[in-house]
């Protein structure tokens, strides 16, 4: 025959289509997918199934895991032993597997990316949980097929006594698919199988009260449920996972980070080396220090962080910025029946059920197979002994055994394996003791079969025995839950959405140094008391700038230059008591000789709320807040300042309300604030006070009909007034008085509006603090110089600095170890203070 009558011509395109065909369906189904009924891939279950073969169960001694890879090659994996080794490796790593199905004994690798050691050297034997998935599978529970060279059989399937396919998860890449299913705690997922026995229609969501979601063997955070209900339901979702972390303060004051889980699936090495990466390009700025202390005990990664900088926001960018967090996406692909298919949460569960109730069946059948053997042939003992001398006689006269077999099955109507039974029989089964044996086992074989068919012919009781193994399995295996599910509320998670909205204080000191503190660090106090110090400070520095806001508002930073920078309430670092804070030209990029001088929580950028300004020389103007939602991080220019000017004080308004504008020397101005027109964001304003000589603006604030107007003085004295003292001028006026300013009280620091519920803080020069409720400050006239509010050391250098209002405290003693400076004896002078001046009325 020539060689061309040997070419067979073909159609190319449609033999790669089948080539391809049969190629994808290989891997889809001998290689990359689990069965849903065991949850193994083909490898595992060899593994698995060889080991068992070769009496390498849970209690016995540990064999050489090259010997294990040899047998799984050699008869069912005809595949590299670099690939079946690294497979069975993965089974007993702990940090792999949630629950190991291989007892690995030796270098197994470890969380760092270590790999293991050479399977000559390690040692492997069975899980008793893995022993399990085996039970019962001599028990014709499972069907077989041939391996790869018909030389032997291998199970199809394993009987899986456990639902493995959710409890240890599974991953694979196969040929235009991909699995990914997340391990689960065993309790859990037994708990719902239970439940789908007993309530076949229970819907997922309530399936989700019973497995409220993964279970990974390194524990670490879950964020949200959206993404694990949408896997549950459409079998594909993402979930996003955070490492545990603790922020803990050293006594030194610097805070450290501490790691003590981390996500699933991720290289601790790597990440450490990943974390000194970024903080070497300085993508990461705040990190002192960084170590590894894990041991036996667990993981503990340390990272230090530096004095100046805030754990929380170096924490979020760790988080965005590395395997800190990561997100999995979940996809339940499976075989069912040997065709690859996306399954959600309770078609698992229903799957595997079924796959149990095929097994006991199976299993009953077969040992009811066993049972009515075992009691035919004791039927038939039965018959020789009570026809002992006739059986004696009869096998006594046969010449061979043939003969004597077919006497009996003639005589006695017996099978041939009755009638085989009756001459293995040994003469001491002739026994009375022997033959009370025989007629006992038989009436328990007779109750067993029973029972069995039983079994067989009712659904329900082939559910009671399923319950109640895998409850026995729960008992025997069940532990914690390690996996946190954080419960947010929301799909995307932003940096902030994970820092607590807390009340908090900010603090900025003249020489530029700002932070934040809990709002309860200070306790109230007596009026007249000496306070407690509240910041550290230099000789030539002091507290300029006192606000309470929350760490989820944005603060607007407005300086003398009149420009204005943006920043979240916890973007402020958080200091102790007596730290001085953070320069805040490492927080705001200001220019030199630029200080910020007011700052303004807000919540949200409106277009119907306004910013009111007043300037040093009495300039004020008005801006929609809505022209300050968008501000760079270099500043925006937030009014236009006439030479030597500079700004002095910026309120927030609804746009109807009475401003009060105050001077040091000692007058006040009220008009609506509608005398002002709103102005664009770069314009300079209108004269709001005309000044006198010597004079300058100390404070703005708004006025209503319930407030009253308080003012301190440079020596520490303050009074109320009430509004109605004050009458409505037109804007531009030289305003009335409202404070008798002596050598005695000094200029006025600061002019505020109170309602009498407040609590009013007022800081030194010197850093020292006191707090005391407004409501204590006596009510007088606009001509007194009002009373002593706060003690001061005998110095020029000591004078209040700045006064700030906060939120009435209800609770008296927050803070216990806040080390107190008891007040001197009450005041002789009070009343004295509280005189009214004999001067005139001032008008402008």
């Amino acid at each position: 025959m020539s060689e061309i009558e040997n070419v067979k011509e073909i159609n190319l395109s449609q033999e790669m289509r089948t080539s391809f065909l049969d190629y994808a369906m290989s891997v889809i189904v001998s290689r990359a997918l689990p069965d849903v009924r065991d949850g193994l891939k083909p490898v595992h279950r060899r593994i698995l199934y060889a080991m068992n073969d070769l009496g390498m169960t849970a209690d016995k001694a540990y064999k050489k895991s090259a010997r294990i890879v040899g047998e799984v090659i050699g008869k069912y994996h005809p595949h590299g032993d670099s690939a079946v080794y690294e497979t069975m490796v993965r089974m007993a790593q702990d940090f792999n597997y949630r629950y190991m199905l291989v007892d690995g004994h030796g270098n197994f690798g470890s969380v760092d990316g270590d790999p293991a050691a050479a399977m000559r050297y390690t040692e492997a034997r069975m899980s008793k949980i893995s022993m399990e998935l085996i039970r019962d599978i001599n028990k014709d529970t499972i069907d077989y097929k041939e391996n790869y060279d018909g030389s032997e059989k291998e199970p199809v399937v394993l009987p899986a006594r456990f639902p493995n396919l959710l409890v240890n998860g599974s991953s694979g890449i196969a040929v235009g698919m991909a699995t990914n299913i997340p391990p689960h705690q065993l309790g859990e997922v037994i708990d719902a199988v239970l439940a789908v026995s007993k309530n076949p229609d229970l819907s997922i969501q309530e399936l989700m009260e019973i497995i409220p979601g993964p279970d990974f063997p390194t524990a670490g955070l879950i964020l949200g449920r959206s993404g694990i209900r949408r896997a549950y339901e459409t079998g594909r979702g993402s979930i996003t996972l955070r490492a545990k972390v603790e922020i803990e303060e050293k006594p030194n004051g610097k805070q450290v980070i501490i790691v003590n889980e981390l996500p699933y699936q991720v290289n601790k090495a790597k990440l450490i080396e990943k974390i000194a990466e970024l903080v070497r390009d300085k993508r990461i700025d705040g990190i002192t220090d960084l170590r590894d202390e894990s041991d036996r005990n667990g993981m503990r990664i340390v990272i230090e962080v530096r004095r100046d900088a805030n754990a929380n926001v170096l924490l979020n960018n760790l988080y965005k910025h590395t395997a800190m967090q990561t997100s999995f996406g979940i996809n339940l692909l499976a075989l069912v029946e040997g065709q690859p298919k996306v399954l959600n949460l309770k078609q698992c569960l229903q799957y595997y059920l079924e796959h149990q109730q095929v097994v006991i069946r199976r299993r009953t059948e077969y040992e009811l197979r066993k049972a009515e053997a075992r009691a035919h042939i004791l039927e038939g003992l039965r018959i020789a002994l009570d026809h002992l001398d006739e059986v004696i006689n009869l096998i006594r006269s046969s010449q061979t055994t043939d003969i004597a077999r077919e006497g009996l099955m003639t005589q006695f109507n017996l099978s041939e394996k009755q009638a085989q039974a009756i001459l293995d029989m040994r003469l001491q089964r002739l026994t009375g003791l022997e033959r009370e044996k025989i007629e006992e086992e038989y009436q328990s074989l007779v109750a067993l079969i029973a029972e069995l068919r039983g079994i067989l012919a009712e659904e329900e009781k082939v559910l009671e025995i399923i319950r109640e193994e895998l409850s026995e399995i729960k008992e025997r295996f069940n532990d914690e839950r390690r996996t946190e599910i954080i419960v947010t509320g929301l799909e995307n998670i932003e940096d902030e959405d994970l820092i607590p909205v807390e009340n908090i204080v900010v603090t900025l000191t003249h020489n530029g140094y700002i932070k934040r503190l809990p709002v309860s660090t200070y306790r109230s106090q007596k009026r007249g008391g000496r306070g407690i110090q509240g910041m550290g400070t230099n000789e030539d520095d002091f507290v300029a700038q006192l606000l309470t806001t929350s760490t989820h508002d944005h603060l607007l930073f407005f300086t003398n230059k009149g420009k204005v920078y943006r920043a979240k309430g916890y973007e402020i670092p958080e200091y102790g008591r007596t730290a001085k804070g953070l320069p805040i030209i490492n927080l705001l990029e200001i220019e030199k000789n630029e200080w910020v001088n007011a700052i303004i929580p807000v919540k949200e950028f409106v277009d119907d709320w306004f910013l009111f300004f007043t300037t040093k020389e009495g300039i004020s103007k008005r801006s929609p807040l809505s022209s300050f939602g968008n501000i760079r991080n270099n500043g925006l220019i937030a009014l236009g300042l006439r030479e030597g000017d500079e700004l002095i004080s910026v309120r927030l308004t609804n746009g109807q309300k009475d401003i009060i504008i105050g001077t040091k020397n000692g007058m006040l101005i009220r008009f609506p604030e509608t005398d002002v027109r709103s102005m664009g964001r770069t314009a300079t304003g209108v004269k709001g006070i005309t000044l006198r000589n010597n004079d300058e603006v100390v404070g703005m604030e708004i006025l209503e009909e319930d407030t009253e107007v308080l003012i301190v003085t440079k020596k520490g004295y303050g009074k109320r007034t009430p509004a109605d003292e004050y009458r409505i001028q037109t804007r531009g006026g030289k305003g009335i008085k409202t404070c008798n300013v002596t050598d005695k009280n000094g200029e006025l620091v600061a002019v505020k509006t109170v309602t009498g519920g407040e609590d009013i803080m007022l800081i030194t020069a010197g850093g020292v603090l006191i707090r005391m409720a407004v409501d204590s400050i006596s009510r007088t006239g606009r001509n007194t110089q009002g009373v002593k509010l706060i003690r001061l050391e005998s110095s020029d250098n000591e004078f209040v600095a700045t006064v700030a209002m906060v939120e009435k405290e209800e609770e008296k003693d927050i803070i216990e170890d806040i080390e107190e400076i008891q007040p001197e004896e009450p005041f002789k002078d009070e009343m004295e203070d509280a005189e009214e001046s004999t001067d005139e009325n001032t008008e402008g």
